[in-house]
């Protein structure tokens, strides 16, 4: 979340300074990926919301520092400024070759996975949010993508699966990201963990998940991985547990997941510092 405090200091220092602490292990990765939770530019109005979260243009560039491949724009922050700003948001990150599924112009965009080639390996990228009303009673359901509607990709089952059967058919792998679950919650909902299940059941690989600023457990399920909650990363406002947070490395081949290395961090007025880290596999 890349505005507030962290925009000001994006805009008075320069872009470098969200990702200073972890900048060299994300550019160390193959490819890196996010959850974006915040509209990036200047156009729009805030929606009748208690949280409504833009970050400068500045916050697009402190994510090609960063090294960021893929962001997902699926959550229920993508639209705080309506969908001009979701569109100024799309076209910001696409002028800096940043891929954002999980939201756009219809449902067919907010749907479509982004897919990137690296070593030999092609690799579909969707995204997907399911999150409760808002306190103050603001359902972010209604952005919802549809056939005439800009908008993002809403949890539902069954056109998940399909869409990551669709995608496995041009591509080796699938990661799905998805942010959902409850607020502040320390072990995944029985709704998380049918929707991430479902998922991998569907054919993904890798499910990483977003949404309750906190950490939640790993899971290896069936021929996957899934991360629950990976926590807050650059976020500004909160306090412990949800400053303690990580960076999820997995190692992907043709045949799947072949380990992975949990590496906590610990988020200093809104920016992450690396700590120590886990190893292990599925």
């Amino acid at each position: 979340m890349l505005g507030r405090s962290v925009g000001l200091r994006l805009e008075a220092e320069g872009a470098h300074v969200a990702f200073a602490g972890v900048r060299e292990m994300l550019a160390g990765a193959g490819i890196a990926v996010a959850n974006l939770e915040s509209a990036v530019g200047v156009t729009g109005t805030p929606a009748p919301k208690a949280y409504t979260f833009r970050a400068p243009p500045v916050a697009a560039d402190a994510l090609v520092l960063a090294g960021i491949d893929v962001v997902s724009l699926a959550n229920n922050h993508s639209l705080d400024y309506g969908p001009e700003s979701l569109a100024e948001t799309r076209a910001l990150l696409a002028e800096r070759a940043i891929l954002s599924p999980g939201a756009g112009p219809d449902r067919t965009a907010a749907h479509a996975p982004a897919v990137i080639e690296r070593e030999g390996l092609t690799i579909a990228f969707l995204a997907y949010v399911d999150v409760p009303v808002e306190r103050g009673g603001f359902d972010p359901r209604i952005w919802t993508a549809t056939d005439q509607a800009p908008g993002v990709a809403w949890v539902d089952i069954a056109t998940m699966a399909e869409d990551i059967r669709a995608a496995r058919q041009g591509a080796d792998l699938v990661v799905v990201m998805l942010h959902f679950g409850l607020e502040w919650e320390l072990e995944p909902s029985d709704t998380q963990r049918e929707q991430a299940r479902a998922a991998v059941d569907a054919g993904a690989t890798l499910v990483i998940g977003s949404g309750p600023h906190v950490l939640q457990p790993l899971e290896p399920y069936g021929d996957g991985l899934i991360a629950y909650s990976l926590g807050n990363f650059v976020f500004d406002g909160f306090w412990d547990p949800a400053n303690d947070s990580a960076i999820l490395l997995v190692e992907l081949t043709a045949a799947g997941i072949a380990g992975y290395e949990l590496v906590p961090v610990t988020i200093v007025d809104g920016i992450p510092v690396l700590t120590d880290s886990v190893e292990g596999t599925p």
